[in-house]
């Protein structure tokens, strides 16, 4: 159950983010290498913009199923182990620090170590005998301790889950922290470049900026950002737009270090 969202999302995302990264990557390119690539990005970020919200929302989608995997396995041990599972942590923390003249070990009321256990045997004229024996459950002591480590283990999950899922919606409704988390990853030397992108751009193609900043190298990103911020700002938001040439790129680098 915990993979299915791992499954889910490579599945959904098809290896697009591999795909428009282009080798980016990788810090040793040639110039021109480099430079024929960010254009090309950059027409694909521009051509697309807008058209990534989809894309976000079944990120955010795989992470709630985080969380929701987290309280499900919760509820349902707890079932299993007839009610007795959302306490067990804190039934174990508590026992650790009660007087042992006092204290009744959960984890043996949960696992019972020694049991009664009645055994039907042939007796010495052929007839079924009872006999009741005092039966050691040797397995319920490792029993006792995994099920300690998963509790844990599903309250650190679920919290982590939690968190991510907060920040996440921090992230997608707060535009200064979107701006915030691009000017960190960017490094843009302009400031009214990041103003640009900040303004123009959705949720959608923030979350994809974002992932590729995270996997393209920094100098790289940090010119592709330059170059989405002159076409956010010398041209109109059209979808049919044509391929800029690398004059005319050059040119409006040109403008935008005049204005500065």
């Amino acid at each position: 159950m915990f993979y299915a969202p791992h499954w889910l999302w490579r599945t959904w995302e098809g290896g697009k983010l591999e795909s428009i990264v282009m080798g980016l990557s990788i810090p040793v390119m040639s110039r021109d290498e480099r430079h024929d690539k960010i254009y090309l990005l950059a027409d694909y970020l521009y051509s697309s913009i807008h058209y990534h919200n989809f894309y976000a929302i079944k990120f955010f989608l795989c992470e709630l199923l985080n969380l929701v995997n987290s309280v499900f396995n919760m509820w349902f041990l707890n079932k299993f182990l007839g009610g007795t599972f959302f306490t067990y942590g804190i039934d174990v923390l508590y026992f650790t620090e009660t007087n042992q003249e006092e204290r009744t070990d959960p984890m043996i009321v949960v696992f019972p170590r020694v049991t009664k256990c009645n055994f039907n045997m042939y007796g010495p004229s052929g007839t079924i005998e009872t006999h009741d024996l005092m039966c050691v459950l040797a397995l319920n002591i490792i029993n006792e301790k995994i099920y300690v480590f998963l509790w844990f283990w599903f309250v650190i999950l679920a919290g982590i889950s939690t968190l991510a899922l907060v920040y996440r919606l921090l992230v997608f409704c707060i535009p200064t922290i979107r701006s915030g988390l691009l000017q960190k990853r960017a490094r843009l030397r302009y400031k009214n470049g990041l103003d640009i992108i900040s303004k123009k751009l959705q949720v959608g193609d923030f979350f994809l900026l974002y992932l590729l900043s995270k996997n393209v190298e920094l100098i790289a990103f940090s010119s592709l950002m330059e170059e989405l911020s002159a076409r956010l700002a010398n041209k109109p938001l059209h979808p049919d737009l044509e391929v800029s040439t690398a004059p005319q790129i050059a040119e409006r680098h040109r403008l935008m270090s005049e204005d500065a």
